[in-house]
């Protein structure tokens, strides 16, 4: 099995088991592992990557829920933007659990003001000021969750997405000599 392919089921791997965390029935909607996934899925392989992970963790979870509407395109968006950002922000900073958690405050403030101030007003006709108040304890929890995410998951991610396959090797012992050859 070459690289490309091993890094490809990986990052699959990955997305597989976040989508069935978000499908864990009774959960708070703000306590997923999309972002503590897309850092590191961004710092392993690049741009597209993480904007194609965090583009359709959204999406295929909104189909497989019925729940596909304009807030998927919203909601969809930001975390694409959060990829692209994330992708550019691990070529400068290194994979450590600081990094992810500055990253993930950084990230779910971006996302929730961009899909919290917008989904609610336009479409919902909700008042701006409704949205921005019930933003603030939705945030809480989203980042409570983001941070405890990127301090575990990410690190751990990260390292499944890079760690290579050790070659098994074989012992041979001389029997004249015992020690290995």
């Amino acid at each position: 099995m070459n690289t490309n392919k091993k890094n490809y089921l990986k990052i699959v791997t990955v997305f597989i088991l976040c989508l069935l965390a978000r499908l864990i029935p009774f959960r708070a909607p703000n306590i997923e592992p999309i972002l503590a996934a897309t850092m590191p899925a961004s710092r392993a392989y690049g741009a597209f990557a993480g904007f194609s992970f965090a583009v359709l963790s959204i999406l295929l979870y909104d189909i497989a829920t019925g729940t596909l509407g304009a807030q998927t395109f919203f909601t969809a968006g930001a975390y694409g933007a959060i990829g692209l950002w994330s992708a550019n922000y691990f070529k400068k900073h290194e994979s450590t659990p600081f990094n992810y958690v500055r990253f993930a405050i950084m990230g779910t403030l971006f996302f929730d003001a961009v899909t919290g101030l917008t989904v609610g007003p336009m479409f919902l006709h909700q008042p701006f000021m409704n949205a921005l108040v019930g933003q603030i304890p939705f945030t809480a929890l989203h980042l409570f969750g983001n941070i405890i995410f990127a301090l575990i998951l990410s690190p751990a991610i990260y390292n499944f997405m890079i760690r290579k396959r050790k070659k098994e090797t074989v012992q041979i012992i001389n029997p004249l000599n015992p020690k290995i050859i």
